[in-house]
């Protein structure tokens, strides 16, 4: 069996292309998107997420607004500069990068976030509007997650699911949009007991634990759908996903690969969130864009 592989780097490519004629017809309006990117503290890791982030809103033509902080920043302080960012009207979305210094309540970051600028979809009205199936931003990872199972045409209706991990940023929402496109889904964590006989059933298995080759190739159902979310950095130096990439291209029918899967798509859908954001703002405005 030949394994097709979901190239989410070219997917997201002509993603953002389309998101390029979006913005140029915005600013044909006298509306530019704006990002504000909260970086806090200097961690490597997240220095790297916000650096590529800012390369794809300049390539994609919205502007973004940096706020590098000391990781000695109070928490007071953050929450006055989120409260102004909420109040600029060049702002569209605002994205503080996570994880935050142990002193800031990231719970009380996100909650402080205005929900109509929250593109991340974090705020907890945001996150109860998708429970009900009327979401004002789909969480980026996960919506990225379900435009690679739509762009490889794998079908979801009746089929079953497994998702591996219940974060809030990519487990639980991803489950929601599953079961939201018609698939019986599983959820399991680090409490399933034989975690191995639920993924040997899984149509479609989706892996977010952030632990390298946790899901090895014998766990995969063979013809599965293989979505892996995981980026780890192996002993070697290398990045490496939370499935064994090379044993499970044995078994799956399709699969993503680490890097250039599911990590573009996550950019992507960012930049169409902040620029659906910025066409409400429009169509409030009444310059004549669909909300």
């Amino acid at each position: 069996m030949e394994t097709r592989i979901i190239d989410g780097a070219a997917l997201a490519r002509e993603l953002r292309a389309a998101l390029a004629v979006r913005v140029r017809d915005l600013a044909a309006r006298n509306v530019h998107p704006g990002l504000a990117v909260v970086l806090v503290g200097e961690d490597p890791a997240s220095q790297i997420y916000v650096r590529n982030k800012t390369k794809a809103c300049d390539e994609a033509g919205i502007a973004s607004i940096q706020h590098q902080l000391p990781a000695s920043i109070s928490e007071r302080d953050l929450l006055g500069l989120i409260a102004e960012l909420n109040r600029d009207r060049k702002v569209h979305g605002i994205l503080v990068q996570l994880p935050l210094p142990k002193h800031v309540s990231a719970e009380a970051v996100i909650h402080s976030i205005a929900p109509g600028k929250d593109v991340d979809g974090f705020h907890p009205e945001n996150v109860g509007r998708l429970v009900v199936g009327n979401a004002r931003f789909v969480p980026c990872t996960p919506a990225g997650v379900m435009r690679l199972l739509d762009h490889a045409g794998v079908a979801l209706v009746g089929k079953h699911a497994v998702v591996v991990g219940r974060s809030n940023i990519v487990g639980k929402p991803v489950a929601l949009l599953l079961l939201q496109a018609g698939a019986t889904v599983t959820l399991c964590h680090s409490q399933t007991r034989d975690l191995a006989h639920h993924t040997r059933r899984a149509d479609v298995l989706v892996c977010a634990i952030g632990k390298p080759h946790a899901i090895g190739g014998e766990m995969v159902k063979p013809g599965a759908a293989v979505i892996d979310v995981g980026i780890n950095r192996s002993p070697e130096g290398k990045l490496v996903g939370d499935v064994d990439y090379g044993a499970a291209l044995q078994r799956a029918g399709w699969i993503t690969p680490v890097p250039g899967g599911v990590g573009p798509m996550t950019i992507a859908m960012l930049l169409a969130n902040t620029i659906l954001s910025a066409e409400r703002h429009a169509a409030k405005q009444g310059i004549g864009l669909d909300a």
